[in-house]
């Protein structure tokens, strides 16, 4: 009789498992990791040149997926900006040469919006393991210098795409742009002002002001499980 009943057990839990497909499919709900690549600046030595004087920058990354389509993004990031004058085609009115490096640092979120619903689960579901996203969102930047300190708010705009290589695994590639409401980031030193306003244009609010970008790629790992029991309950497509 035991072996029987063994058997009956068995049989009750594999139909168990194909009735509810999420029993055997866990989803979490944070990702936490780090990004690294490349930042560069855009100003009043560099208009519209992407990817001039691109330097290092490095960070780190916490995720809220309250659904598949949607996420909730914070980072902390480092990197490193510079410019010359002497690297530009226009005439600047003072006839000298000027250059800047500096670090900046960034607290930031911001919100992301997937194309797909993002999983390498709930198939049924039309889930993809891989998305492309774009996110808009705030942020603080500031940036030590020889005398002059830059500190402001920042908003971020930018596009990405993520790829789950297997549970809980996560890698990315997003490219982002910081729009300041300043035009002093390239002023790190009270002595040389030669960057702020060369032109002697008046900005505003939208114009004439400073801007940073990142290229990263990241690597972040699942955790925080949305339901133990069954991820039916709570999961939004």
């Amino acid at each position: 009789m035991a072996p029987v009943s063994f058997r009956r057990i068995e049989v009750f839990v594999i139909l168990l498992l194909g009735a509810c497909p999420a029993l055997r499919s866990q989803e979490y709900k944070y990702e936490i990791g780090g990004m690294a690549g490349g930042a560069f600046y855009m100003g009043d030595v560099n208009k519209n040149s992407l990817f001039r004087e691109t330097n290092p920058a490095f960070g780190g990354v916490f995720r809220y997926n309250p659904n598949l389509r949607w996420a909730v993004k914070a980072n902390l990031m480092w990197g490193r900006i510079s410019g010359a004058t002497s690297e530009q085609e226009n005439a600047y009115p003072h006839q000298a040469q000027a250059s800047f490096a500096r670090n900046l640092f960034e607290l930031g979120g911001q919100m992301e919006f997937n194309f797909f619903p993002y999983s390498d689960k709930f198939a049924y579901a039309n889930a993809k393991r891989f998305t492309p996203y774009v996110l808009m969102g705030l942020g603080a930047t500031v940036a030590p210098g020889s005398g002059e300190t830059f500190a402001g708010p920042n908003l971020s705009i930018g596009v990405g795409a993520k790829y789950k290589i297997k549970n809980r695994i996560n890698v990315g590639c997003e490219f982002s742009v910081r729009k300041l409401f300043a035009d002093n980031l390239d002023v790190t030193d009270s002595e040389n002002t030669l960057l702020n306003n060369p032109y002697g244009i008046s900005g505003s609010v939208w114009k004439n002001n400073d801007w940073y970008s990142f290229l990263l790629l990241s690597v972040t790992w699942d955790f925080g499980l949305r339901c133990g029991t069954c991820n039916n309950k709570n999961l939004e497509f």
